[in-house]
């Protein structure tokens, strides 16, 4: 709700770079979006962007890292803790900053096709948004709906979020993700979303990539991302892994 993960708002300078990484009450690499499902109760995963690239106009930032760790604390329920170290490369984000920072949970309410049963999957994820350290003060929160179906040939995950940002602006985030056939090794993926902060910014965001999923419990990641926030554009580079295991 990542993803990426949402609704936070940032000064008006670093928003379109820091609009682009990914959702802080919903997230599911590489996109900002996310889906109906959670780790399994005793599991530890973790999302790790090592590093990522960021163009808007004169600006130039790397990610590096962006972690997400889940935790399976229960059957159908996950806990979240996540960040992101930002680092300008040029313009006016010339300097680093640890952004994104947001605890959350995330619950399956109804299982279907992603829990291997009949009909569509449900979850929601309640996050709270949290001060960052050199960008983002304030505090704010998140409340996202999710719901996915998997056909033979394509899984599709729809997010909508409503959230109060750090700036105690209103938000919302609507989006869909699209996943090729779950049996094939290296899937296509592409996602759509559009964000309206009332504060400040409008974001319509588009990207396509591929997931290789190496074993059950191994992936890896790679995306592009094209946004227009306002009237500026933005590019970004995407690329991570995402493992688990279970813990005592």
């Amino acid at each position: 709700m990542r993803r990426g993960p949402a609704g936070a708002a940032w000064a008006l300078t670093l928003l379109g770079v820091v609009a682009a990484w990914p959702r802080e009450a919903a997230a599911y690499r590489p996109f900002d979006g996310t889906d109906a499902t959670v780790v399994d109760k005793g599991e530890l995963e973790t999302e790790l962007g090592p590093v990522g690239y960021l163009r808007e106009g004169s600006d130039r930032a790397l990610i590096a890292p962006a972690a997400r760790v889940n935790y399976g604390f229960a059957e159908r329920w996950e806990a979240t803790l996540e960040g992101q170290a930002t680092h300008g490369l040029a313009g006016s984000t010339r300097r680093s900053s640890l952004v994104g920072n947001a605890v959350s949970l995330k619950g399956v309410l109804r299982e279907g096709r992603l829990q291997d049963k009949p009909g569509p999957s449900v979850a929601t994820e309640l996050a709270l948004l949290l001060p960052g350290a050199g960008d983002e003060p304030g505090v704010g929160g998140s409340l996202a709906g999710i719901v996915s179906q998997r056909w033979k040939w394509v899984t599709l995950h729809l997010n909508a979020v409503a959230a109060v940002t750090r700036q105690q602006h209103g938000d919302v985030f609507v989006g869909a993700i699209v996943e090729g056939p779950q049996d094939w090794y290296v899937r296509p993926v592409a996602e759509m979303f559009h964000e309206r902060d009332f504060g400040s910014a409008t974001i319509t965001s588009g990207l396509i990539g591929a997931i290789w999923q190496v074993r059950r419990n191994l992936s890896f990641d790679a995306a592009l991302r094209h946004a227009s926030v306002n009237d500026r554009t933005l590019d970004e580079v995407r690329a991570g892994l995402t493992f688990s295991f279970p813990v005592p």
